[in-house]
This record gives C-alpha cells, structure tokens and sequence, in this order.
C-alpha cells in the first residue's frame, strides 16, 4: 500500500512538475537522467583518452611537464555540451556536475594511460566564489568521476590565493597574466611523489591549468596529468 501511495505521488509529481532534458526540455521519464537520448548522442567525444600526444597534450609542450591529457569532449558554443556547463556553473545544477564526471570518469577507467594515477585533485575555486556559487564544480566532476572509478582525493592540496572574474572574453596572454601567482601549495606531504590527476570543467587557453599545475609541481608529485571535461578548439 505504501509503495503504491509513493508510485501515485511521483506519477502526479511528475505530471505537474516534468523533469526535463537540459539540452532540448523534452520531458524526461527519470529525475536522474540528465540528457535525452538524442542530446546524449551529440556530445562530441575527442577520444585524447586513448591518444598519446593529442592536441591537448601538446598545448602544454614547453608549458609544464604533463605525463597525460585528456578532455572528455570537444565545446562549442550553442552545444549541448555549452549548455550543461552554463547550467551547471550558473544555475545550480550540481547534478549536472556528477553526471560530466560520470562519463569522462567511465573514458578514464577504459584508458590505459591513466591506470597508475594515485590521487585526483580539483582545480580549487577562490573562497569567495566558492561562497558565491556554493559549490565548486570541478569538485562535483572529481566526485563523479570517483563513482565510476574509485580513487582518493584531495581539496587541500592547492589553494586559490586570487580572485579572478570570468575570464570567457580574454585571450591567451591576458589569461595566463592574470593566473600568474593566483595558485599556492598549501598540503605538500598529501603530494609527495604521488601520480596526480588535475580536474577541471574546461581547457581553453590552458593558463588555469598550467598555474594549478606549476603550484603543485612545487610539492614534487612522481608525475602529473590533466582531464577536464570539454577542450575548446
């Protein structure tokens, strides 16, 4: 009887309340599922997780030593995937965060060249944007990626010392100026000589990540490795 009360309520909810797909509003049967079928099946995977020497990889070429890197998918603007990012960054929906993370976690547990990786680590927010937005995104993926492919990790091992608005509209230069100095090491022992995974939601220019990863090269990892969920061409 209970079970019955409890279908009929989520029948009635769902009739006056629809859970829909983030990328086209057609009416999903599941509050869990994210994406319809058809929006799924556009996501435009890059497959860096099995290349060695992708163009995300060599984007850090003289940069920072990067053993491995890897974006989940190709962004472009007015994407479904552009879409699920601006829900997920503006309108407070986290559970787009652990669904991205599900999926490039599922590339990374298939890939062979990330099978030594000891601990992930997500790009910190600043606190005050993290007070802002409520949450940090890269943390919400790093979670969804551990659901799918158990390994430990670390929010303190770096900080965010500077506070830094969007940065959507700079160019590669004025990107890597204002990163200079915004990432400190803040947990070394929780570091030392570990295989590092760096998370982020996107690589553009690489400056956030390559001031991230400078910070965490002072901790003396055995190795680090990049993944975010979309690269910008």
């Amino acid at each position: 009887m209970h079970q019955l009360l409890e279908d009929s309520f989520q029948s009635i909810a769902h009739l006056l309340f629809p859970h829909c797909c983030v990328g086209c509003n057609a009416v999903l049967d599941h509050r869990k599922e994210i994406l319809c079928y058809t929006c799924n099946s556009l996501l435009p995977c890059t497959y860096f997780e099995s290349t060695a020497g992708n163009t995300l990889e060599k984007s850090f070429y003289g940069r920072i030593p990067i053993a491995s890197a890897t974006a989940a998918f190709y962004f472009s603007r007015e994407s479904v995937l552009h879409q699920l990012l601006v829900s997920l960054k503006y309108k407070q929906h986290k559970e787009v965060g652990w669904f991205l993370g599900r999926l490039l976690g599922y590339q990374l547990a298939k890939s062979e060249r990330f099978q030594e990786i000891e601990l992930l680590i997500p790009l910190p927010l600043h606190p005050e944007k993290l007070k802002i937005r409520g949450y940090n995104q890269a943390a919400l993926i790093a979670e969804g990626i551990q659901s799918v492919w158990p390994n430990k990790w670390v929010v303190d091992a770096v900080i965010r010392t500077g506070f830094s608005e969007s940065q959507t509209s700079s160019n590669r230069i004025n990107r890597w100026q204002k990163m200079q100095g915004v990432f400190q090491l803040s947990n070394q022992q929780a570091i030392h000589e570990k295989k590092l995974l760096l998370i982020d939601d996107v690589a553009t220019t690489g400056a956030t990540l390559e001031a991230c990863g400078s910070a965490l090269m002072q901790g003396n990892p055995t190795s680090l490795s990049l993944a975010t969920v979309a690269y910008t061409l």
